[in-house]
């Protein structure tokens, strides 16, 4: 059976609800606020919540927010493939979501910032098996080659899904370059293709990923409200989105993200893997919080409503 293995970052969100973010210097008060798991484990909660195992083969650490981490991951089902740090904690991002549910972030990296040879040897991959890599990783120093390496020595029958993030922002650095090859599956937003390729528009951002990818690898371009665009071997197909009411758009990439590779793994074709993404997205934006993704059931509802 497949398999969904992560090989990001589970940080904890301190997640505040508020009107408007202050100018700098200045003060306000939040609505809401509370302790999530999230970063990667958001992706990997829509994925479990949607019928996919899934393994966790990054870090986590030794105190009060890896205590939160662990227990999360536990209490979805995913299985850790390694022990506790030592040394550290798992890291922290305060998410500052506005009314017009416009998310900030600022994040410290902890644990989950390091990854080695050693502790990528312990997970074997078994043909049909998604491996998801966040573009994160690509730059932390204390993971990032270790990572690339073990990547590339995959055998061809697992797949790569590659999500750049906000941070990666062009394929010109040495590890994107090398990465690049390897990847069959990218995951965006608009945002991030466009500042990826440079491109003015999202069909132009889709031809200029045909362009930096393998020949038949598959691309998934979010679109908000509007759904999303499915595209290989330069032929692009959109898929609507689902009319909703939203409160909050943190977390919804992540749930569209773990749900298309669920879908995908229960052997979906893209555009109806797609279909479902969607509506788990739309449900996500829904509810407060990082890791809203909906279950299996709830995706079904909306899709046959």
């Amino acid at each position: 059976m497949s398999r969904l293995l992560h090989t990001g970052q589970v940080l904890v969100d301190l997640v505040m609800a508020l009107d408007t973010l202050p100018a700098t210097g200045g003060d306000v008060l939040a609505q809401s606020a509370s302790f999530e798991a999230g970063g990667g484990f958001n992706v990997m909660a829509a994925a479990r919540r949607n019928g996919l195992p899934v393994v966790y083969l990054g870090r986590h650490g030794n105190g009060r927010f890896g205590d939160l981490a662990r227990a999360a991951m536990q209490a979805e089902g995913v299985e850790m493939a390694q022990t506790a740090s030592t040394d550290k904690d798992t890291g922290l991002c305060v998410s500052l979501t506005e009314a017009t549910t416009e998310r900030t972030f600022i994040s410290h990296i902890g644990a989950e910032g390091d990854l080695s040879a050693d502790d990528l040897a312990r997970m074997v991959p078994q043909a049909g098996d998604y491996v998801y890599v966040s573009g994160y990783s690509l730059l932390l120093e204390g993971k990032a080659q270790a990572l690339l390496d073990w990547l590339l020595a995959l055998p061809r029958a697992i797949t790569v899904v590659f999500d750049p993030g906000p941070l990666v922002k062009a394929p010109d650095s040495a590890l994107m370059m090398a990465l690049l090859p390897r990847i069959d599956i990218w995951t965006s937003n608009g945002p991030e293709a466009l500042a990826f390729t440079g491109a003015g528009t999202l069909a132009d951002a889709l031809v200029d990923l045909d362009r930096h990818l393998p020949a038949d690898a598959l691309l998934v371009v979010r679109d908000g409200p509007n759904g999303c665009w499915v595209g290989r071997n330069g032929q692009a197909e959109h898929v609507p989105g689902f009319k909703v009411k939203a409160v909050d758009s943190n977390g919804a990439g992540d749930a569209h993200a773990g749900v298309f590779i669920a879908g995908l793994a229960k052997g979906l074709k893209p555009a109806e893997a797609a279909r479902r993404a969607n509506a788990a997205a739309a449900l996500a934006v829904t509810r407060w919080g990082p890791a809203t993704s909906p279950g299996t059931a709830e995706v079904d509802t909306l899709i046959t409503e």
